[in-house]
């Protein structure tokens, strides 16, 4: 699993309704191109969000399912994006102070990007995930009142 943490000045009840609107998902996820359903029970464990992957002309079809949900608190998701396979992912809010603290962990666990070798496999899923915190950020702090 690799580790990414941001703090984003906003209260975590305001960064998990993005987290809850599954509508948002293509706005702070990188890769996702676009959501082709919200399943009604969004983020109930078992509820699905139907998405596709990659820039048109090439995307891909899939759907990011809810392993669990502690709402306000916690989601851990199985995203999956064949062929090149799934990962689990798993995001924590902590409140710090006026703001939160955003952890996201993130390993693939099926199809070719699990056997891509473990530096280079941790490198890229980092670099992405730094965007992704960037983007949760922008997408909370903007949503929050002034």
């Amino acid at each position: 699993m690799v580790t990414n943490t941001r703090t984003v000045h906003t209260t975590p009840d305001q960064v998990w309704e993005v987290l809850a609107d599954g509508w948002l998902y293509p706005l702070w996820v990188v890769g996702a191109t676009r959501i082709r359903d919200v399943e009604q029970a969004w983020p109930a464990v078992g509820s699905k969000i139907h998405h596709s992957v990659g820039v048109w002309p090439a995307v891909i079809d899939d759907n990011t399912e809810v392993l669990a949900c502690e709402p306000g608190r916690s989601l851990r998701l199985r995203a999956r994006g064949w062929p090149l396979g799934e990962a689990e992912v798993e995001v924590r809010l902590t409140a710090q102070g006026a703001g939160t603290l955003v952890e996201i962990s993130e390993d693939a666990v099926s199809g070719p990007g699990r056997f891509v070798p473990e530096p280079l496999k941790g490198a890229s899923i980092k670099v992405r995930n730094v965007e992704t915190l960037k983007r949760l950020a922008m997408v909370a702090e903007g949503r929050t009142p002034r």
